[in-house]
């Protein structure tokens, strides 16, 4: 006669009443910075659109105006600043 085998259920792994329970690496503060960042990002290349001639004969200075040469970078740039200072700030405890 085959032998009969007890069942038994298994037991969740206890944990000390002192540790903290596992968090995320990153809180809701460290996204929100982080959407701020590539809301940056964003607003840079959008600011970088456009600037060509409808006739290709025609040279149209205004691609060289301040807005696509200088802010844009400046913008695009400091939306990665912000989004490696997202990443690598720590949440408070």
């Amino acid at each position: 006669m085959a032998k009969e085998t007890k069942v038994v259920p298994a037991t969740p792994a206890k944990r000390k009443f002192d540790e903290k329970p596992p968090q995320f690496a990153l809180t809701r503060e460290n996204y929100i910075i982080m959407g701020i960042g590539v809301l940056l990002i964003m607003l840079g290349f959008i600011l970088m659109i456009g600037g060509g001639s409808k006739d290709p004969n025609v040279f149209n200075y205004d691609m060289f105006n301040f807005k696509r040469l200088t802010l844009s970078p400046i913008l695009i740039l400091s939306g990665f600043v912000v989004e490696l200072f997202a990443i690598m700030k720590k949440p408070k405890e």
